[in-house]
């Protein structure tokens, strides 16, 4: 399966630069349709507002944040028509705390999301909301794509996570049209079990399935030197000069579907280059 619809979703202007060149430079290379969502946000809560505060005050919100989106669809068709691939972007305004519904039902209808990286200076807090919306709540595919990281067109080497679970399987799954491109795909397993079904050989048999779909595999085992996994995924990205990592996304929630786990949440706060993910 090729990607064919990709989509970006837009929140503030001062982020948008990654994930609009990641998204114009993969469409054109696969000969895709890149698609831009940009949202402006109302931040304020909902039943927050001071005693007597009258309806004047509601609508300066609603102006402001239609204003900014229509800010952020200005520079998105300025940078898509610069490129050489096709492209639409709609614009939208939302609270805050119905975000993900507006996510999830654009994404949902998309081989591959592209967003920006949800965590570090400068991020809105609605960006954890929307890659949520996009992993658990649509089961779309998602590219984050730090600040200043190379649009993955032609990666020479990709490291797979794995650690034998449905996710993990997942991702690698919905991967392979990039792992099929890449020059080598290091599979990564961090202390593997010693009585998982795979003890013998982890790795071993996923390193199988790829191949006989083209895919240039090695099997990188390692120790879980550093408190925790995403640290060692850290560094060994860094110990290979990989261009991109591929993981599961890992979710916990008692009040909804699922919010981003301790692991994906640590990777993705680390991350410099980009980081494939499924659900």
């Amino acid at each position: 399966m090729a990607y064919k619809s990709l989509l970006t979703v837009l929140t503030d202007i001062r982020n948008a630069a990654a994930p609009l060149a990641h998204v114009t430079e993969l469409a054109a290379a696969w000969d895709a349709h890149a698609e831009a969502l940009c949202l402006g946000v109302d931040r304020s809560q909902v039943g927050y507002y001071y005693a007597g505060a009258n309806a004047m005050v509601v609508q300066e919100s609603l102006t402001r944040t239609q204003t900014e989106a229509e800010e952020i669809q200005a520079h998105a068709e300025d940078v898509l028509g610069r490129s050489d691939a096709r492209w639409s972007v709609g614009h939208g305004v939302c609270q805050l705390v119905d975000i993900a519904r507006h996510v999830a039902y654009r994404a949902r209808f998309s081989d591959l999301v592209l967003l920006p990286k949800p965590y570090g200076d400068g991020c809105g807090v609605e960006l954890e909301a929307v890659v949520e919306a996009a992993l658990f709540d649509s089961r779309a595919a998602v590219l984050i794509t730090p600040p200043d990281s190379t649009p993955v067109t032609a990666p020479g080497t990709v490291l797979l996570a794995w650690n034998e679970s449905d996710e993990a399987i997942v991702a690698a799954r919905r991967a392979l049209p990039l792992l099929q491109t890449a020059q080598n795909v290091r599979i990564v397993v961090v202390d593997p079990s010693p009585h998982g079904p795979e003890r013998s050989d982890p790795g071993g048999m996923l390193s199988q399935m790829l191949a006989r779909h083209g895919v240039k595999c090695e099997i990188d085992v390692l120790s879980k030197t550093l408190p925790r996994v995403s640290d060692v995924l850290v560094r060994h990205c860094i110990d290979s000069d990989a261009d991109l990592l591929v993981m599961g996304a890992y979710g916990r929630s008692r009040l909804r579907e699922a919010i981003l786990g301790g692991s994906t949440r640590s990777m993705l706060e680390m991350a410099t280059i980009p980081v494939f993910m499924a659900h």
